[in-house]
């Protein structure tokens, strides 16, 4: 007898008053290292700032309150693969013209939740001061081993096997074209559906190229290329340790970020802080209950090992793989504050790019520290495209 089709089906998340008890409890019993003076955030996260994080997580933050908020999106689970995905399905609201559907693909170390702000801005631009026509039906998946969906039992999924679920979900969803964008381990994602879903995928709009990956004669590449190539290696070698430690030995690193709130929250916010466009003050960016809630997501989930572990997977990816050039049509917006910001001629190398912005302000997490710009950029890119899937 063949299986059933997947049958989407609402999810809505309570969190136990004993849960939360616990997490208290452990906040309160943080034992601290020590730290030399005046070291700041130049050996990693700045302990002083953990400390006053730790303190508001434990006595002030409310995340009943946030949590409500995040069931305010049309949230669902369904089973692909083995495995339940958790994913936001929102639908345009009074479009003027043709809905593009689009899928927003998150990196690390966030979840569904770095969309929850631009959702409302993309599937009603009207209500938002923009035009109508732009609307699309989003979807936002949390991948496996990422928040409410499902963590892999077996080995982890790496990247192209992720876009080949988003595929499949959205035909289950009644989508045969879409878009596809991201950010992070999301950029790989899109990348992949562009590459192995061509005749559905639109087009795929991005905010980075990933690492580069160039196997060639160095002399071939522009002096911007050259300098991109090696200045991503510079980048891996100051500010990489947290990756090597996710390929190599997630499993280590994962007991102690998995028992301890506080050692979860210094590894994460560190990398907020780092990556966004703050000018050194995380709180520019992301005010302490945002910070907490991408923190709170990880600790209730228990899912800060089985993230990690999706870099092993990709780190396992083939060259050839990696070495592809997308021929859908390409879109980035490359923003100020991200880590590592590819030239125009290495995208047109790698990609069918056929629009780069430089916004003026963002980092890595553009979509949840600007989504009035991200979202703008999302509208512009895809607007040429949405009589294409219509059609």
């Amino acid at each position: 007898m063949p299986d059933a089709e997947p049958r989407p089906e609402p999810f809505i998340q309570e969190t136990s008053p004993e849960a939360l008890e616990d997490l208290r409890a452990r906040l309160r019993a943080t034992r601290w290292p020590d730290s030399p003076e005046d070291a700041g955030w130049s050996l990693g996260t700045d302990l002083g700032y953990l400390r006053e994080l730790v303190a508001y997580w434990a006595e002030d933050f409310d995340w009943p309150t946030q949590e409500a908020a995040l069931a305010a999106l049309p949230r669902f689970r369904v089973r692909l693969g083995g495995l339940g995905i958790h994913f936001v399905h929102a639908r345009a609201v009074a479009p003027a013209g043709p809905v593009l559907a689009l899928v927003l693909s998150h990196g690390w170390p966030d979840s569904f939740w770095r969309y929850s702000k631009v959702i409302p801005l993309l599937t009603d631009p009207g209500g938002h001061g923009a035009d109508p026509a732009d609307a699309f039906d989003v979807v936002v998946p949390d991948m496996p081993g990422y928040g409410y969906s499902d963590r892999p039992l077996g080995p982890p999924l790496d990247s192209i096997a992720v876009a080949g679920l988003w595929a499949e979900l959205m035909t289950v969803l009644g989508y045969d074209r879409f878009g596809a964008a991201g950010g992070d381990i999301g950029s790989h994602v899109s990348r992949y559906l562009g590459l192995d879903q061509p005749d559905r995928v639109v087009a795929v709009h991005r905010t980075d190229a990933g690492v580069p990956v160039f196997g060639g004669d160095r002399a071939e590449l522009t002096p911007e290329e050259r300098a991109y190539v090696e200045g991503a290696a510079a980048w891996g070698a100051a500010e990489g340790a947290y990756g090597a430690i996710h390929r190599t030995k997630p499993q280590t690193a994962a007991v102690g970020l998995n028992d301890s709130p506080a050692g979860l929250a210094a590894w994460i916010v560190e990398k907020l802080r780092a990556w966004s466009d703050c000018g050194g003050d995380v709180e520019r960016s992301f005010t302490k209950d945002e910070i907490l809630t991408g923190i709170t997501l990880y600790w209730l989930t228990g899912t800060i090992g089985s993230s990690m572990r999706m870099y092993r997977a990709n780190a396992a990816i083939p060259h050839a793989q990696l070495a592809r050039r997308v021929e859908v049509p390409s879109g980035f917006s490359v923003f100020p504050g991200d880590l590592v910001r590819p030239p125009r001629a290495w995208l047109e190398r790698t990609t069918n790019m056929v629009r780069m912005t430089e916004p003026a302000r963002g980092g890595h997490f553009a979509a949840f520290e600007e989504p009035e710009l991200y979202a703008e950029e999302l509208r512009a890119f895809f607007r040429p495209y949405r009589t294409v899937a219509a059609g």
